[in-house]
């Protein structure tokens, strides 16, 4: 949600990619693909933001926290961000997702979204769940 240098991101982009193949991920068992190269990601997150009300969006404490830490009264990008995060979830139908605490309410905000859009549209989306780590 923080501008960046093109080459600055060009290099981050690199770098994760590097730090998972590192981390024993195989890509001959699992796809892998720089996701700002699917435009289905920001078309679904269009949806979704037509379908998500602001004040639930307002509440969530990570915006409060960014917001606050970057002494502005914030972004729209900012501020939608959990909206993307639905639609990176919901486009390849996920049902169970590993989080940390800090992003439940994040994931119980695309819980949300599935289910606004499935009474709205019919059964689509599963409902996903959360995976929370013990560490």
């Amino acid at each position: 949600t923080m501008p960046k240098e093109p080459a600055v991101l060009r290099q981050n982009i690199l770098d994760t990619t590097a730090a998972i193949l590192a981390c024993g991920i195989d890509p001959k068992k699992c796809l892998l693909f720089q996701q700002s190269l699917v435009p289905e990601h920001a078309e679904l997150a269009w949806i979704f933001g037509c379908l998500t009300n602001v004040p639930p969006l307002l509440r969530l404490p990570q915006w409060k926290m960014k917001r606050a830490s970057q002494n502005s009264e914030g972004t729209v990008g900012l501020l939608t961000y959990p909206v993307l995060q639905a639609a990176d979830i919901l486009l390849y139908k996920s049902t169970r997702v590993p989080v940390g605490e800090d992003q439940v309410l994040h994931l119980e905000l695309a819980q949300d979204i599935a289910q606004h859009f499935n009474k709205k549209y019919g059964e689509f989306f599963p409902v996903p769940k959360a995976i929370l780590s013990e560490l």
